[in-house]
């Protein structure tokens, strides 16, 4: 089975790095990418940007997108990526601190998979994170031919 990927979208150093330690806490095997802006995240998933010009053959079972990032706004980033058919089908779950209930409508009316509110307390954010890779990354099935 080859090794799933997550796609990070986060901006704030603090939460990248609870993320990260609450991933690896709880022993999810994915390898993880991190995209610090907007531009960053669609450069990624449409295999631009990459050091040697080649295609992206991976794509992520998984983008955990903040809302509120610098240079593309995450809701933006969602609208690309449902635009796009390479990138539709693939699954993103809002990851935000974001407490706006027209953030919460707005992305499901873009097509988000699941929204959630990062807890601030850091064993229930490492619960949330485990949670969302267990069933993302284990139980959830994509099309044969990966998210898009």
């Amino acid at each position: 089975m080859a090794q799933s990927e997550i796609l990070l979208v986060e901006d704030d150093p603090d939460d990248e790095a609870l993320t990260l330690r609450a991933l690896k806490q709880s022993r999810i095997q994915a390898k993880v990418t991190v995209a610090r802006d907007g531009v960053e995240a669609l450069e990624y998933l449409h295999g631009k940007g990459l050091q040697d010009g080649s295609e992206r053959v991976l794509c992520p079972q998984l983008v955990l997108l903040d809302l509120n990032i610098p240079r593309i706004s995450g809701l933006e980033v969602l609208r690309r990526l449902r635009a796009d058919e390479r990138t539709r089908g693939m699954p993103v779950v809002v990851f935000t601190s974001s407490k706006e209930e027209q953030d919460l409508v707005t992305s499901y009316s873009l097509g988000v998979n699941s929204y959630i509110r990062k807890p601030v307390d850091f064993s229930e954010f490492a619960q949330a994170v485990n949670q969302l890779g267990l069933y993302w990354l284990q139980l959830n099935e994509l099309p044969p031919h990966g998210p898009a």
